[in-house]
């Protein structure tokens, strides 16, 4: 029992520690307001003099913006600042897809504008505008010298207002159209159907609003067809919605389960989402495919049903953003988007990849280091890992092109060779038929005679290198005759790489041919034929004894693990969702 003499000997002490603390706090507080008033005072200072005294005329809303984003530049890259000029652009592209407009993508060339994309559907197409048309003109406005942003504004005004264009196909003459502007709102899903082995796709590219019904509505379709399996591609999918990656987990997991759980420095910023409906399909043979593009909100599906041993993760390891934004209202009609919080998908992981709290002394972002990565185990007790994206529970390595097909891509070779197929081979072709000709593949070969699409392969790059140090040690002359051998044998060899890569051409030129008959949904299906991760995933789900060997970790599949986490290196850059 404690008396009261001892009571009063540890209470004044006790109170003069609180109080102490208490003073601190306030002070720390006060100081803390302090420093805030004082920067914010000498910001406005520094803006003063500069608008007032600065040599030439300044933009002051860029100028503001440039000094926001400095001082948001040093947190994570999807802390942004948007300002009122910018939000309709924000809106449209992390928020909704839809817009009025006529349905059809453009790319500049030449000072000259090009129609690059037409969706199905929509004015464009019904107008019989095509893929490689010069756009001239819009309500009588020129567009010579126009930037992309200037025709894109021209192009969209509200549903049912008239837009008049002036277009030109090859060598024709200039043909005027009135199109009427429509509701362009393009899909999520953006091709689902049957694939071979009597398999279910659904090619799912946001997570934007209706993300979630749309696959729904895809599966309801499927599921008529009796399928063996389902395949849900997620590759290249930058993320978007955090809610409907939950309802999407939801059409195949059943009620009441954890999907993922957010966690921040704000308390009420912190939550838990599960499922709260009955699942869809819970049963069927389930594969996701993704790939380094695959992030955010796609790494929260393909997480979340690999840990709960759902399904099968099939592609490359994922992009790593284990990051949640949420948008902030500020004055004039701008706005903040700030990470608030790291997601955590069923087995505890983060797949957080980039540690933006910690850099190096230049200022660059840093990995997760492997001795910071942590083993989890997934419902049926297989090892996952933290800290470095979704490993795929079976590596399908991904090809890169040849140069020689990256040439003709970026020079606009392939896109225009289709574009000079499709007006003059007016039939109709069947995308998951088709296969160039050896006559047709020598036609293209013709056709490039006298076009530019130079490019260096790595060889001569190191050719050319070994040249300018040799030159610089005062060596080349000495190895001068080697070095003109070596030069004309690589310059002998790359005359025979349309031959040695005919394969790989062939088959970007079937896709961007396919895409002039069928537009989005003929690429899919031309390039099914050639898709490994596609064949793989339909491969397994027939195999049910490995399917199920893999889901319970034993068999001859294993997720691959913390020993390669340090192999697989990634370079970083700045992919814009919207996960809040």
């Amino acid at each position: 029992m404690t008396d009261k003499g001892t009571i009063s000997k540890y209470r004044k002490p006790l109170l003069y520690a609180a109080g102490l603390a208490l003073a601190v706090s306030v002070w720390s507080f006060n100081d803390d307001l302090f420093q805030i008033s004082k920067n914010l005072d000498v910001f406005a200072s520094v803006y003063k003099e500069v608008n007032i005294n600065y040599v030439d005329e300044i933009n002051s809303a860029k100028l503001v913006k440039t000094g926001v984003d400095a001082m948001l530049e040093g947190l994570d890259p999807y802390t942004e600042f948007v300002p009122e000029s910018e939000i309709e652009d924000y809106k449209l592209h992390y928020v909704s897809t839809q817009y009025g407009g006529i349905g059809a993508g453009v790319f500049l060339r030449d000072k000259k504008v090009y129609i690059s994309d037409v969706f199905t559907g929509f004015p464009a197409q019904k107008a019989d505008i095509r893929q490689g048309d010069q756009m001239l003109k819009i309500n009588d406005i020129d567009l010579a010298g126009k930037t992309n942003e200037q025709v894109s504004q021209l192009l969209k005004g509200s549903k049912g207002a008239v837009v008049k264009l002036l277009m030109k196909r090859d060598d024709e003459a200039p043909v005027a159209k009135s199109l009427v502007r429509d509701e362009i709102k393009q899909p999520n899903v953006v091709y689902s159907g049957m694939v071979s082995g009597n398999m279910g796709y659904i090619k799912l590219n946001k997570f934007l609003e209706n993300s979630a019904d749309e696959v729904t509505d895809a599966l309801v379709v499927i599921k008529k067809n009796n399928p063996s399996g389902i395949i849900l591609d997620l590759r290249s999918n930058g993320g978007g919605i955090l809610q409907e990656a939950v309802k999407i987990v939801n059409l195949f997991v059943q009620k009441d389960v954890q999907v993922v759980s957010q966690k921040g420095k704000v308390k009420e910023k912190n939550f838990t989402y599960s499922t709260v409906s009955t699942p869809l399909e819970p049963n069927l043979p389930l594969v996701v495919l993704v790939n380094s593009r695959s992030a955010s909100a796609s790494e929260i599906v393909a997480g979340a049903l690999q840990d709960l041993d759902r399904a099968i993760i099939i592609g490359q390891r994922s992009y790593g953003k284990g990051l949640v934004q949420q948008t902030f209202n500020l004055p004039y009609n701008s706005l903040v988007k700030v990470t608030v919080a790291k997601y955590y998908v069923p087995s505890g992981r983060c797949i957080q990849e980039m540690d933006y709290t910690h850099r190096k002394d230049d200022g660059s972002v840093i990995k997760v280091a492997d001795s910071a990565i942590h083993e989890f185990k997934t419902k049926n007790g297989r090892s996952v890992y933290d800290g470095s994206g979704i490993y795929p529970d079976i590596f399908i390595k991904q090809d890169r092109f040849a140069n020689v097909t990256q040439a003709l891509v970026s020079k606009l070779l392939i896109f225009d060779y289709a574009t000079k197929y499709r007006n003059t081979h007016p039939k109709a072709i069947d995308p998951k038929t088709l296969v160039l000709s050896d006559e047709e593949y020598n036609d293209f070969i013709k056709y490039l005679t006298g076009k530019n699409y130079t490019y260096s392969t790595i060889s001569e790059k190191m050719l050319n290198s070994l040249k300018t140090e040799a030159t610089k040690e005062k060596q080349f002359s000495e190895i001068q005759a080697e070095y003109d051998i070596l030069k004309a044998k690589m310059a002998s060899s790359k005359k025979n790489d349309l031959q040695i890569h005919k394969a790989e051409i062939k088959q970007v030129l079937e896709n961007e041919i396919a895409s002039r008959y069928a537009y989005e949904k003929g690429r899919y299906e031309a390039n099914f034929k050639y898709d490994k991760e596609l064949a793989e995933a339909v491969k397994i789900m027939q195999d049910k004894p490995q399917l199920a060997s893999i889901l319970k970790g034993v068999g001859d599949y294993k997720i691959i693990g913390k020993p390669v986490l340090a192999m697989a290196g990634k370079k970083e850059d700045k992919d814009k969702d919207n996960d809040d």
